[in-house]
């Protein structure tokens, strides 16, 4: 096969490992950066042409769309499933769970557990919105950041009213969420892969840190999951209609609450944390589903 991988650096460890399990498993692959890409749109033969070259005859692409260039690389991937080519995950779904308001309003529809989480457009109502969500201590998060960016955990009321007052008037979007201190600074990420959680981690956040990101110092280790935490994560994945997917979720007295679905997870710190072959997992799911024009998102909305 001719797979493609949309990613803006071939050196990342998740491209790399995409790479090596393709090529190990006898396929054709290449990177592409999808910022490079530019597009004829028409109703007839749309096509793709990248640094001069038209981009043909390709059986799949595996997306790897980071939150900066999330409007134009999904618009890259919607161009590849015009062609009839293969998503690994498609555009309607990758655009669903970056936008961090839309995804949990769609779970939360589907009765999926998250933390009470508010949400407004004046500042006026920050009172009543940090005592819609339990009152302080309260997290408040930027809807673009990524990464443990853009988040902060407010231990007072004079404190959320504080950082809130002051995101709004950088006209900045934002959530607050319900504080769960039981998690303890720690989180699990499921990783799915067609329907199936084949590998978790729990991630746990350095003394004093109360983000649990790998990228903000957090550690990682193997750990086995529930029943119920794993059909949650399955789940939500499906909701979101992703084939490939990350979830977060935070244990709660109350059971599995999910912090967020990524649509582009990292490979590092699950294959090191599990030692498992997560990248030639994505790579057998290629193989035994891609077909040309097999482009139909799951629960659209």
């Amino acid at each position: 096969m001719k797979i493609a991988i949309l990613s803006r650096k071939a050196s990342l460890y998740s491209t790399r490992r995409l790479v090596e399990a393709a090529k190990q498993r006898g396929h054709e692959v290449s990177v592409i950066d999808p910022l490079r890409c530019y597009m004829n749109i028409n109703s007839t033969s749309p096509t793709i042409h990248y640094k001069g070259e038209s981009l043909s005859d390709f059986d799949a692409v595996i997306p790897r769309i980071g939150a900066s260039i999330s409007f134009y690389g999904t618009a890259v991937v919607r161009q590849f499933e015009m062609k009839g080519v293969f998503s690994v995950n498609e555009s309607v779904a990758i655009t669903r769970a970056r936008d961090k308001l839309r995804s949990l309003q769609l779970l939360s529809r589907k009765g999926i557990g998250l933390p009470i989480t508010g949400f407004a457009h004046s500042p006026d109502d920050t009172e009543d919105l940090i005592n819609m969500v339990g009152g302080a201590p309260v997290v408040i998060k930027l809807l673009e950041g990524t990464q443990g960016l853009g988040v902060v955990l407010a231990e007072t009321s004079n404190a959320a009213k504080s950082v809130v007052e002051a995101f709004f008037n950088l006209d900045a979007n934002i959530m607050i969420q319900e504080y769960i201190k039981e998690a303890k600074g720690a989180d699990l990420r499921c990783f799915v892969v067609n329907g199936k959680v084949v590998a978790a981690m729990q991630r746990q956040g350095p003394a004093g840190e109360f983000r649990s990101n790998l990228h903000r110092g957090g550690s990682a280790k193997l750990i086995k999951i529930t029943p119920e935490e794993r059909a949650t994560a399955v789940r939500a994945a499906h909701i979101m209609g992703l084939n490939i997917a990350g979830v977060d979720i935070l244990r709660s007295a109350r059971g599995p609450l999910v912090m967020e679905v990524n649509a582009s997870p990292g490979l590092e710190g699950i294959e090191k944390a599990t030692n498992k072959d997560v990248a030639g997992m994505i790579i057998k799911f290629i193989e035994e589903h891609a077909k040309p024009n097999k482009t139909r998102t799951k629960g659209k909305g």
